[in-house]
């Protein structure tokens, strides 16, 4: 896609959401550029601890070789009294493939533990721009063959892994889902792809648009995929597996729930892998909420979008683990 010539005008934030927005804006990563990275890496997140409070949730911390041998955690999140093997869902947390860490959005894996009797594992995969691609995708599927393998121990049902990440772990989750394809690693059965960073072209029409807007901007976006790929961003040096959004073919691929604002940098990228997969034959979900900013549902839960945003993700869920 060629970039338009003129940054086409943003669509309207929804009117709650907008209402919200303002009190983001001492901490939302908009403008930031590689100089500005530790100050938001320094941003406080809420422990797994303060996350589970006193619901019947544990969480276990193991260590592992992530790639070429160099140890990284996991946390496994299940409920305390989990006894029967369940499904296992695989946590990749987002932050621009350079900030947050693997507790970051770790309430969806403690409601779905409760709900799902399901045994969450999420991995502290190194970030760019310290550890460069491959490093970041290659850890997180280090982390989904350890899952796999350690199923028995665990209590998982080894045929029913789902892969979770949104923003940049949206994209790594889409990449690890198709390392595990081609490799012929464990087998996926769903991904769920939250506003999912894929594409580091940028050129989309929703990447111009969302310039010093919402929660997550352009300028940021570039600065994360030049954290990743350095030189080699937006050039053909650039895998599917560290951007997904040039995969040619999304053959074999599991059911797959993607979902994205309407008013962020990912909306076309997102709706793009989402007809991909169609066109591939695939089994794909996708929602676009109108007048959505990057990462709503889980910075505003209490807006009634979000609401109905995350009612769809756990409704998805549902259904898949229905099959």
């Amino acid at each position: 896609m060629r970039p338009p010539k003129q940054a086409p005008p943003p669509p309207p934030f929804e009117p709650e959401l907008a209402r919200i927005l303002p009190a983001f804006t001492a901490f939302a990563p908009v403008h930031m550029t590689a100089e500005q990275i530790e100050r938001y890496r320094a941003l406080p997140i809420p422990s797994i601890a303060e996350q589970i409070g006193d619901q019947p949730v544990q969480c276990v911390d193991f260590t592992l070789p992530g790639y070429r041998g160099v140890d990284i955690a996991v946390s496994v999140i299940s409920r305390k009294d989990h006894v029967r093997p369940g499904p296992g869902i695989y946590h990749i947390h987002g932050g621009g493939m350079v900030m947050a860490n693997r507790f970051a959005g770790a309430t969806d894996l403690v409601a779905w533990a409760l709900k799902f009797d399901a045994v969450c594992v999420t991995v502290e995969y190194r970030r760019a721009p310290e550890n460069p691609d491959p490093i970041p995708v290659e850890d997180c599927y280090a982390g989904l063959t350890w899952m796999a393998a350690h199923a028995r121990e665990l209590r998982i049902q080894p045929e029913r892994l789902i892969v979770f990440g949104g923003s940049a772990g949206g994209g790594l989750a889409a990449g690890t889902t198709l390392l595990a394809r081609d490799r012929g690693g464990p087998p996926v059965f769903g991904q769920l792809l939250q506003c999912p960073m894929i594409d580091d072209r940028n050129e989309t029409v929703s990447s111009y648009q969302m310039q010093g807007l919402g929660i997550w901007d352009r300028v940021s976006n570039l600065t994360g995929w030049t954290a990743l790929l350095g030189d080699r961003r937006g050039t053909a040096e650039v895998s599917s597996y560290a951007a997904p959004a040039r995969a040619t073919d999304l053959s074999g691929l599991p059911p797959t729930f993607i979902d994205v604002g309407s008013a962020e940098v990912f909306r076309d990228e997102a709706v793009a892998y989402a007809s991909a997969l169609w066109a591939a034959g695939g089994d794909a979900e996708l929602h676009v909420w109108g007048g959505a900013f990057h990462g709503f549902s889980q910075m505003a839960p209490g807006a009634a979008i979000s609401r109905a945003a995350n009612a769809a993700r756990e409704a998805w869920l549902e259904r898949l683990l229905a099959r």
